[in-house]
């Protein structure tokens, strides 16, 4: 196989065993990025407590997603100049020391650097695994391989919530602070996918004539950080109509227009603006935009419906994730074997995201009394839908574009997702803040005029104080607590009402997915015989 990825004229293609290890390592590096984007938020208060930063607190998360969405798209473009191999490996390395270097961090702007450090690894781990997928395994076949990387997914929603609560709850462990093995547990995972890859992963250099387009990669990175900055920081924080918020998006504007110039006239463009001429590269873009607004910005209001209004603590909302992540687990399997022994994969897509889009209308149906038998059926069927989407769409798109563009297109298929996901996130939590703002009042005013007694001891500084910790509701009278507790469910419902125009558009963008027969193994090989024949010229 060549450095970039290409099969060389006469190599034999990876058998079964082969593939396994390969993927072993690649899941558990995929395994890392995902689960260290959940991870921190449960163990926030210790570690706000340890460095005395609540003010910074947000940017602990903020700072890992900035870099591991803004810097995904160079990954996919510089293993295609590069070879996967040594960018991937590049990745685990600077994941690893990230991660080594916040564990070991002393103040609160010491973690806020090193988890970009940290992010910037998990953009090519998330990137390049199904990149690499794309290279070693025909279409035909990699459905049924790339349904355990949606059960990945599914395992790190759960996972990293649970872990995090319980090292952030453990006090010590080997005389060392509990939150900062969240950091360090990735070291053996990390030293494990390195030596799994170093094994298997075996890949021969082909040279091939490159100039990179710094200028664009520049503009790609500061417009992607000025939006996501915009969107996550300062339209939450100060408000969107702010002067804060809207230089931001005004710059990130500016800067998109010019990368967008700068790509039309360089020699080897970051993004080759082409590339969005192809129908399915456009449309599984926004697909991949689509999913990862309207399920992840949902879907993370479901912990906090668990603590706020039933009372769980936060390891036990993570637990009550588990029929999300049974959804995706099962489904995903399902849906790569199918695809792999009928060859159609069109309808996935579509299923799943009706599916997706029903269970969010279910959830709209919350109530402070309701069973979590019920909860695990909505929860069940937003990861089935889930499972049934993401991979499909991948297979999708790379059985319909050039190998030379393996990288780029995969890793910008991710880069929409993500973006997606952390404006969807963004967007949800706006609406919820909103919300609340609106009913808690409403259901104060209506409790005051059927019950004034219930309004004792309810003073303005401990509603305010109620913004921040729910625990004030234990000072609240039964009644008082019943609204309030009433209030908080009308505004989740809210969130889950406003997401389900994004997943109906997400069934429109997957009925324009046009089905192409998908290539078997011969044709693969001819195809990247081809590839590499012109990357050898």
């Amino acid at each position: 196989m060549s450095e970039t990825g290409h099969l060389v004229p006469g190599e034999k293609p990876l058998t079964h065993k082969e593939i396994l290890t390969v993927l072993s390592g690649l899941m558990v590096g995929l395994f890392l990025a995902a689960l260290d984007q959940t991870i921190v938020s449960t163990a926030l208060k210790s570690i706000v407590e340890d460095f005395d930063g609540l003010n910074h607190y947000t940017w602990v998360v903020t700072a890992y997603l900035l870099t591991s969405t803004a810097s995904t798209p160079l990954y996919g473009k510089i293993s295609d100049l590069y070879g996967r191999k040594p960018v991937f490996q590049f990745a685990i390395v600077t994941f690893l020391i990230g991660s080594f270097l916040a564990g070991a961090s002393q103040n609160m702007s010491q973690l806020i650097a090193t988890r970009a450090l940290q992010g910037l690894g998990a953009g090519g781990l998330m990137a390049l695994t199904f990149v690499i997928i794309g290279d070693i395994i025909p279409p035909r076949e990699r459905g049924r391989y790339q349904g355990y990387f949606g059960a990945v997914w599914g395992l790190s929603s759960v996972a990293g919530p649970l872990l995090g609560g319980y090292f952030s709850d453990s006090g010590e462990i080997f005389g060392v602070a509990g939150w900062r093995w969240i950091f360090y547990i990735n070291l053996p995972l990390g030293i494990l996918a390195m030596i799994l890859t170093s094994s298997s992963l075996h890949v021969h250099n082909v040279k091939r004539k490159h100039k990179i387009d710094y200028l664009g990669a520049v503009l790609m990175v500061t417009a992607v950080t000025a939006l996501l900055m915009g969107v996550s920081v300062y339209g939450p924080e100060d408000g969107w109509g702010s002067t804060k918020t809207l230089s931001t998006l005004g710059l990130s504007v500016i800067l998109t227009i010019w990368f967008l110039m700068q790509e039309k006239r360089a020699t080897e463009p970051i993004l080759p603006l082409p590339l969005f001429k192809n129908h399915t590269f456009s449309i599984t873009s926004l697909l991949g935009f689509v999913i990862g607004a309207g399920m992840f910005g949902a879907i993370i209001m479901i912990p906090l419906y668990l603590q706020l209004v039933k009372g769980d603590s936060a390891t036990n909302a993570g637990l009550k994730l588990i029929p999300f992540m049974l959804g995706i687990v099962i489904m995903s399997m399902y849906s790569g074997k199918q695809i792999s022994k009928k060859g159609h994969y069109r309808i996935y897509p579509i299923v799943g995201l009706v599916v997706m889009t029903i269970g969010l209308a279910l959830l709209t149906r919350l109530t402070p009394q309701t069973s979590f038998t019920e909860l695990g059926i909505y929860e069940f069927m937003i990861g089935a839908g889930l499972g049934l989407s993401m991979q499909p769409v991948v297979i999708a798109l790379q059985n319909d574009i050039d190998f030379k563009d393996m990288g780029i297109t995969t890793s910008a298929n991710s880069f929409f997702r993500s973006v997606g996901s952390t404006i969807g996130v963004a967007l949800f939590g706006t609406i919820y803040a909103n919300s609340l703002a609106k009913h808690i009042p409403e259901k104060v005013a209506e409790l005051g005029a059927t019950n004034p007694a219930a309004l004792a001891g309810a003073t303005p500084e401990a509603f305010e104080a109620l913004k921040n910790n729910s625990a004030v509701l234990e000072t609240f009278t039964p009644d008082l607590k019943a609204s309030i507790l009433d209030a908080f469910t009308n505004s989740f419902q809210d969130v889950f009402m406003s997401a389900l125009p994004v997943t109906a558009l997400g069934i429109v963008f997957a009925l324009m997915v046009r089905e192409k027969p998908l290539r078997s193994g011969a044709e693969f090989a001819a195809a990247k015989e081809e590839a590499a024949g012109e990357a050898m010229a």
